[in-house]
């Protein structure tokens, strides 16, 4: 493979090829998604040397693991995932090297960083595309359920629609959204 065609291909085709032994396509991977991934620990970690070692076995983890990916998501959710629980073991790690009054100190923060951030709207620009996609009663019944948080029985008692019709109803259009973004694209 020519490196124009690792610059340009697909996070999936590059896992592929990694897995059948391509280090070349790891290597592009890598480095697609080691300044953010840094970044994000650089945030957390506080301490850049920190930040350097866990971007190290973050990615020793991501490629020990590299079979175990789901390409049902994207590539860098999963990555993200890594580096997150990473992180969170070297918090604990580190929070049993400390004395037991040092441990329940003040809290690390919570706030979303840029990337989570991103993530989040991505994945929320990807529901809102497939609720589109679905009928208009179906694309309803989704949001009233799981966006507006509506009871079974406070979205029969709308609809003016058997409890029974309605839970079959979502069951269905639960399903169909479901496969839209199994699929990653509309039907």
């Amino acid at each position: 493979m020519e490196i124009a065609d690792y610059i340009v291909a697909e996070d999936r085709a590059l896992v592929q090829l990694a897995l059948e032994g391509d280090d070349t396509a790891f290597e592009y991977l890598f480095n697609r998604y080691r300044d953010a991934i840094l970044r994000l620990l650089v945030q957390r970690a506080g301490s850049s040397e920190d930040a350097d070692d866990l971007l190290q076995e973050t990615f020793i983890k991501v490629y020990l693991r590299l079979d175990r990916y789901n390409p049902d998501y994207t590539f860098g959710q999963w990555v993200y995932t890594i580096a997150r629980n990473t992180f969170i073991d070297y918090v604990r790690r580190r929070q049993e090297e400390l004395p037991i009054d040092e441990r329940f100190s003040a809290p690390a923060s919570t706030a979303p960083t840029p990337e989570e951030n991103v993530i989040r709207l991505q994945e929320r620009s990807q529901i809102e595309h497939c609720l589109e996609s679905l009928s208009p009663r179906y694309g309803r019944l989704i949001r009233m359920r799981f966006l507006e948080e509506y009871s079974y029985e406070e979205i029969a008692e709308k609809l003016a629609l058997p409890l029974g019709t309605v839970k079959t109803q979502i069951h269905r259009a639960r399903e169909r959204m479901c496969e839209l973004i199994r699929r990653g694209e509309t039907l």
